[in-house]
């Protein structure tokens, strides 16, 4: 199967043109990156999104090590003087991997098994005569007499049928068909089933202690957590099936003849072929087929709440105190300017077992005082409402404004002993710079948290249960997408932040933030090209994405691409404005645009490029400064704690959604445990997945529906009357 092929296959499936495909696979042949190839390549792609592209990336690979692996298969085939012309167009239309390891087994070199030894043997005859059903009359024990063989070990007729009906068994349990057949039935029919080890401790597996649900519609995170109730050693777990009539199937299959003298023989060998060899094999195929499944969707899951996370929008411009709150290590407080730079910072002890809460008050006033901190954030973690008390406190003693929010600290543990903090802060303790990275990350969530492990940042489910490397690599691609989606400021980003750019490798951010140190600041995208490991193919698809807002180069401050810069001088002599008069006011150019009434492919072609590169040029000279993340909702800044005891049912209030699961959204309400909205409670209408509705960092309104102080468990509701 060629590549012409593959782009047709893909073509059909994700219902795109031809053209598309392959100019898509090209570009990523030729080592440009997905979030380059979507911004930058349009024309080429016919305006492909990233979801798209990846969905041919992702495509082409497993077609391309279809074929090798269909190759592989038919040499060693051949290479054993088996490859008959049927057996080859088998395995040439197979169209999935499942299809040719089920052909190739016959084949596959195995280890000794029952019917290896009864063919040495040589009872392979004998068990040709059974699969043949030609035999009609006699007796079966007459014809396996000719085989008894006392040096060969088969001292009986009886003996010998058993080994013929060992070598039938594996030839039925490998016949490709077969296997099918039975895979399709199990899916159809089986049941997934758990049961306790010990009934009297179940733990948090206590639902699936006597739990069975059909395979076919077992829903992800069900599989997720019998696995791991099963991994901990909690649970037992199968998959069920319809013994009878999966054999009975087998037999229609198999039994051509049932006058055959050797039916019974073949009867038992399909028995045995079923529970000895298809059963457990099956099983094994199902389950690891529901845990690719499960590890998929709550990868999916994870990714789109990072994806949110990462762009919920930046409080530019203020001054920060960030407190790690701790009961028995005390709290650690830090403040940092607008940039991010840390100021100054130390520990304070207002909970148990010291309890010096006026001290501690007295010192955040102080830092509030001497540093003009306009928000105070809160890590979420333990103390975190205890803290919260102490802060509005404070802020009631004020004379000026200020505030306080909950961040999500999840990960700064993990920041404040990884190599990067040690590098930024090393005269600090560990203890003493997650405090810097909670106030950082309300001051622009995403150039903190790429800092970050993101399975660290706690917004998936099971995310340490799924398939590890599969989870890298899509948060890793969240990452990416995130950070060419918003573009990086060459002269402030750091290394964590510049090795998520397109074309930028970890080695050469680090060279970047080296060149910065000793050359100074940035003048123009162009001086990158001198950076050491930043050749042409990395440049083009770098530059796009960084951005020099003090740059004189007024292009360099938008997301026009360097090798657009003509096109857009162009443009803007097609429109008769000047680059001062788009600086003052960019929407000039869409007005001056919509005067001249020029049809947008004649202009395109004037100006030397594609229509969807010209559209990308206007918006970005109408916003040279556009961040995608300010359109999202900023965060709720509060100055008074609203405690459990404060609430009753039938409330309203705000909130920030903090996770998405499956079954609802975790919301933080301003008291001590998150509130849950359940799947059934997000609207009105029936909805599949609460991601259609919510998604993390969203304020939301909300209504209280239950209260059980007892388990700390609030229930609320988004459908509001």
């Amino acid at each position: 199967m060629d590549e012409q092929h593959f782009f047709t296959l893909i073509a059909e499936e994700l219902s795109l043109r031809w053209s598309q495909v392959k100019n898509t696979v090209d570009l990523l042949d030729a080592e440009n990156t997905v979030p380059f190839i979507a911004r930058y390549r349009k024309e080429v792609t016919g305006s492909l999104d990233e979801e798209q592209i990846r969905a041919i990336q992702e495509r082409i690979r497993y077609l391309r090590n279809l074929e090798e692996r269909r190759q592989a298969i038919l040499k060693s085939i051949e290479e054993q003087g088996k490859l008959t012309p049927e057996l080859e167009e088998r395995i040439h239309a197979a169209a999935r991997l499942q299809e040719l390891e089920d052909l190739y087994l016959p084949y596959k070199p195995k280890r000794r098994t029952r019917a290896t030894m009864a063919r040495e043997k040589g009872l392979e005859p004998l068990a040709q005569l059974i699969l043949a059903q030609e035999i009609l009359s006699g007796d079966p024990l007459v014809y396996a007499q000719a085989y008894v063989d006392a040096e060969k070990g088969v001292e009986s007729p009886e003996e010998a049928l058993a080994g013929a009906r060992d070598i039938c068994a594996e030839t039925v349990a490998e016949e490709a068909r077969i296997r099918q057949t039975i895979r399709e039935l199990t899916l159809a029919r089986g049941f997934l089933t758990s049961a306790a080890r010990d009934p009297e401790n179940c733990q948090e597996y206590e639902i699936y202690k006597q739990f069975s649900e059909p395979v076919r519609t077992i829903p992800p995170h069900r599989i997720l957590a019998i696995n791991r109730g099963e991994r901990e050693n909690f649970l037992r777990v199968e998959v069920e099936a319809p013994e009878a009539e999966l054999v009975l199937a087998i037999e229609a299959a198999c039994i051509t003849q049932p006058r055959s003298i050797f039916t019974g023989e073949l009867r038992q060998a399909i028995a045995d072929a079923y529970h000895r060899l298809l059963a457990p094999a099956i099983e094994r195929e199902i389950r690891a087929q529901l845990s690719d499944k499960a590890d998929d969707h709550a990868i999916n899951i994870f990714a789109q709440n990072l994806r949110a996370l990462l762009m919920q929008p930046p409080l530019r411009g203020r001054i920060i105190l960030g407190i790690d709150p701790g009961f028995r290590t005390g709290c650690k407080i830090a403040a940092i300017d607008q940039t991010g730079k840390y100021l100054e910072g130390t520990t304070i002890y207002p909970h148990e077992p010291q309890r010096r809460w006026e001290e501690a008050k007295e010192t955040i006033f102080e830092f509030i005082e001497d540093y003009r901190i306009d928000i105070i954030a809160i890590g979420n973690g333990t103390a975190s409402r205890e803290t919260e008390k102490l802060a509005a406190e404070v802020i009631a003693a004020c004379s000026r404004p200020v505030q306080y929010v909950i961040v999500n600290e999840a990960g700064a543990s993990v920041y404040s002993a990884s190599p990067v903090a040690k590098k930024e802060f090393p005269e600090l303790e560990a203890s003493l710079r997650g405090n810097i990275s909670i106030a950082r990350r309300l001051l622009d969530p995403l150039s903190e948290l790429v800092k970050i492990d993101p399975k660290s940042i706690g917004v998936g489910l099971y995310q340490h249960d799924v398939d590890q490397i599969r989870l890298a690599e899509s948060l890793d691609q969240v990452v990416e997408s995130c950070v060419n989606n918003v573009g990086v400021d060459l002269n402030t980003a750091s290394a964590s932040l510049l090795q998520y750019v397109s074309g930028i490798n970890s080695r050469v951010a680090e060279n970047i933030v080296k060149y910065r140190e000793e050359k100074g600041r940035f003048d123009s995208r162009d001086e990158l090209k001198a950076v050491k490991g930043v050749g042409e193919n990395a440049f083009i698809q770098a530059a796009g994405f960084l951005r020099l807002p003090e740059s004189e180069h007024f292009f360099d401050r938008t997301a026009v691409h360097p090798e657009s810069y003509g096109a857009a001088e162009k443009l803007l002599q097609e429109l008769g404005l000047t680059i001062a008069q788009v600086q003052e006011n960019g929407k000039l150019v869409s007005r001056q645009l919509k005067k001249s009434r020029r049809p947008l492919a004649e202009l395109a072609q004037r100006c030397g490029c594609g229509q969807e590169t010209l559209l990308d040029i206007i918006a970005s000279l109408e916003k040279p400064n556009r961040d995608p993340r300010d359109e999202m909702p900023k965060p709720i800044l509060r100055s008074d704690v609203l405690s459990m005891e404060d609430l009753s049912e039938g409330m309203v209030l705000k909130g920030t959604v903090r996770n998405v699961v499956d079954f609802g959204a975790f919301v933080d309400i301003g008291v001590k445990e998150d509130g849950l909205v359940h799947l059934s409670r997000m609207a009105k209408k029936f909805i599949k997945h609460p991601l259609d509705v919510v998604k993390v960092g969203d304020v939301i309104e909300v209504k209280v529906i239950s209260i059980d102080r007892e388990r700390h468990r609030i229930g609320l509701s988004m459908v509001l009357d």
